[in-house]
């Protein structure tokens, strides 16, 4: 029997098989990737709605969307006091107006790329829904850059606000007429203004005011009023939508818009005088900060009750900075100090006062452990550590801490022949400003190998730490070892600052002219290079900030238009025409002209 139901099931099998393959689950091969942002379908009013009366409008999309950082990208321009609350409702954005709004004003709400379709995150850019509150709407546009001063970089969340007021003090107190965000490239775009004379500003809004009311926020302004016309317009050239092909988001973000007005967004000077910070992150140091140079007013420090030789400070060569070295190991074991600091003050009516502060500073040792370990031997750093220097530099030697009367007996200089070595006599001296940097001065010459002898506790801190033992031979580089940067400056009456970068801005030299000429930057090690230039417009030295109060721009900059590839044992000769400002524009390596050191 049961042969015989085996028999009978075998005609069966394939077909079973057959189902089962029809009947497994598997995942969809699937299409192309989805990459169209969500489409209008409706607005309730219509985008260009005039005679608005209502309180809310909505949108509906053809797919599902979700709000990205809603709250940081969406504005209203004109502001409103309260903002509009914007929430989801299925394939709907709806906005929902508190304000009581203008008669005969048009408003538009700048969404930016907060709207994305749900399930691929594909936004649509700079979307703006318009309504007017009159019988027409306003078409008018107005368009720009912001631009970092000092670095003319594009800043990051600038605002721009647009007043029909002229005076000065709007600015700070009330709403504007008109804003915008600048994007990522520093371009903005003010649509339907109405005519008129305007100011123009950026703001880094710290308050979310939509003014500029704290003085550490950074604000640009145009120094003139600026004239909305028809014949002035910018509307956007109207593309014909059968024909147009979509762009790759990675091409597109690399375009950079340049608008009419340009806007220098600047650091405002530090005025008033505060003690900015004090620490004390090492057992036996503090240090005090200003927010400015004290100038002729005293900047002081001492211990109650504490012997005048249990410290010593140290002042920064801008100043502003006071380190405080306690010597005393009765006093620096103890876990809190007080101490009384002197500095001029700025006080709530702006007057310049000395104010006199008991400042508590506490240092916390590490637990103790029970086995015993051997404190670590003193870490010298050495600019010789690289195994070279440059013609006519010095040995230098830096500590964390102090350094004590270094034992030159044990220190020794030698000039490495193929004989052996030969001693050669030198001087060590501490730096006057910095009490853990020694110099070491002798008479190396440019082409011959040299060591360097340093045994166990030669150099030493006040606090008790020996170094260990050293030795390093280094070399005197010769001049053809290194390139030669030579750059004619030209057509600029007036003095400026012409200053050597390295790839991330750092300034490497920096030469003062007073009028056109030759600017030259020598020993420069093989590699890429910057040039900018500094405005000097008033003549001390350095750059110079904006000072919005008395209708001071912050003073301009330029960047030489290429980067500079620097080789050993060559001239780079270039000419730079420096009569346009605040100009960044850098295109590839090049040089101009090229000639051989020897």
């Amino acid at each position: 029997m049961n042969w015989r139901i085996i028999k009978n099931f075998f005609p069966v099998l394939p077909a079973v098989v057959i189902i089962g393959s029809c009947a497994k689950i598997s995942s969809p091969s699937g299409g192309p990737k989805d990459k169209e942002p969500p489409v209008i379908v409706k607005s309730v009013p219509p985008d260009g709605s005039r005679n608005f009366r209502g309180n809310r409008f909505s949108i509906t999309f053809n797919e599902y969307v979700v709000l990205d950082k809603i709250n940081e990208k969406f504005m209203v321009s004109p502001p409103m006091s309260t903002k509009p609350k914007v929430s989801l409702r299925g394939k709907s954005v709806n906005v929902e107006l508190e304000d009581e709004l203008r008669d005969s004003t048009t408003y538009t709400f700048y969404f930016q790329d907060a709207i994305r379709d749900l399930n691929e995150g594909n936004t649509i850019d700079n979307y703006q829904f318009v309504i007017s509150t009159g019988p027409i709407i306003d078409s008018l546009s107005v368009t720009g850059n912001v631009y970092t001063a000092f670095t003319l970089d594009p800043p990051e969340n600038a605002l721009v606000l647009m007043y029909r007021n002229l005076d000065d003090t709007t600015v700070k107190s009330q709403l504007p007429e008109y804003i915008a965000r600048a994007d990522r490239n520093g371009y903005f775009r003010i649509n339907n203004v109405r005519g008129g004379k305007y100011r123009l500003y950026a703001l880094n809004d710290l308050d979310n005011s939509k003014n500029y009311n704290l003085a550490e926020e950074n604000f640009a302004f145009l120094s003139d009023t600026l004239e909305i016309t028809p014949e002035k317009n910018y509307l956007p050239v109207m593309k014909d939508t059968t024909v147009i092909k979509p762009v790759e988001k990675k091409v597109a973000d690399t375009i950079v818009l340049h608008g009419e007005y340009k806007l220098i967004l600047y650091a405002p000077l530090k005025k008033n005088h505060y003690l900015s910070s004090s620490d004390r992150k090492l057992q036996y140091q503090m240090m005090f900060t200003l927010s400015l140079p004290p100038d002729t007013m005293d900047f002081s420090f001492s211990i109650p009750g504490a012997a005048e030789n249990s410290y010593f400070t140290e002042i920064s060569k801008e100043r502003d900075t006071m380190l405080v070295w306690l010597t005393d190991t009765a006093l620096y074991r103890q876990q809190e100090i007080a101490a009384v600091v002197r500095y001029p003050f700025t006080d709530t009516t702006g007057a310049l006062t000395e104010k006199v502060d008991t400042i508590r500073r506490r240092f916390l040792l590490p637990r103790s452990t029970r086995a015993r370990i051997k404190p670590a031997p003193l870490r010298v750093t050495t600019n010789i550590s690289t195994g070279s220097l440059k013609p006519g530099q010095r040995i230098t030697l830096v500590s964390p801490a102090p350094f004590r009367q270094p034992d030159t007996s044990r220190i020794r200089l030698y000039e490495v022949v193929k004989s052996g070595k030969t001693g050669l006599p030198y001087e060590i001296r501490k730096d006057t400003l910095n009490s853990c940097r020694l110099f070491i001065s002798a008479s190396l010459e440019p082409g011959k190998n040299y060591l360097y002898i340093a045994d166990s506790a030669s150099l030493g801190t006040i606090y008790g730490e020996n170094s260990d033992s050293s030795g390093i031979r280094f070399m005197v580089r010769e001049p053809e070892s290194y390139g030669k940067l030579r750059v004619n400056i030209k057509n600029y009456k007036g003095d400026r600052i012409i200053q050597l970068l390295d790839g991330n801005d750092k300034v490497l030299q920096q030469v003062y002219m007073k009028e056109d000429g030759m600017a030259e930057f020598g020993l420069l090690e093989k590699g890429t290079y910057r040039l900018r230039t500094l405005y000097d417009l008033n003549n001390d030295g350095k750059w110079t900030t904006g000072d919005f109060d008395r209708r001071m721009q912050p003073e301009p900059v330029s960047f030489y238009n290429k980067e500079l590839n620097i080789k050993e044992d060559w001239i780079v000769e270039e000419e730079w025409d420096i009569s346009e400002i605040n100009v960044k524009n850098l295109k590839a390596k090049t040089q101009k002209s090229r000639t051989s050191l020897k």
